[in-house]
């Protein structure tokens, strides 16, 4: 595994952990300046909404479990990461866009689609 990959997994798994998420000082650098992300409800969101969002939210009692971990890059500096997320309230398949910017490694794109129950 890569640095970037090893960067970019270490990323996504904080972006899933209550501790992170209810601190906005926590979450701001995984994130791009201009990230975006589809919901699986379709919804589009900007980084400010989605900040505020996670921060207000709590995950689902009991571990997130990622499974079917792929990592491919997608240009220098530029990786995508897909995996199934297994919580307490349904399984879906996500993807992320991950780059390298100023030194750090941040999400720029985020994507969750629910698979069927």
């Amino acid at each position: 595994m890569t640095d970037l990959a090893a960067a970019a997994w270490a990323g996504e798994e904080s972006l899933l952990s209550p501790a992170v998420r209810a601190d906005r000082s926590r979450l701001e650098p995984l994130l791009s300046a201009d990230f975006t992300e589809i919901g699986q409800s379709g919804r589009w969101w900007g980084r400010e909404e989605i900040l505020a969002e996670l921060t207000g939210e709590s995950l689902p009692p009991g571990p997130a479990t990622l499974t079917e971990r792929a990592a491919r890059e997608v240009g220098p500096g530029t990786l995508l990461l897909t995996y199934r997320l297994d919580l307490g309230t349904g399984a879906s398949r996500r993807s992320s866009l991950w780059c390298e910017e100023d030194g750090a490694v941040r999400c720029v794109f985020h994507q969750g689609t629910p698979l069927p129950g």
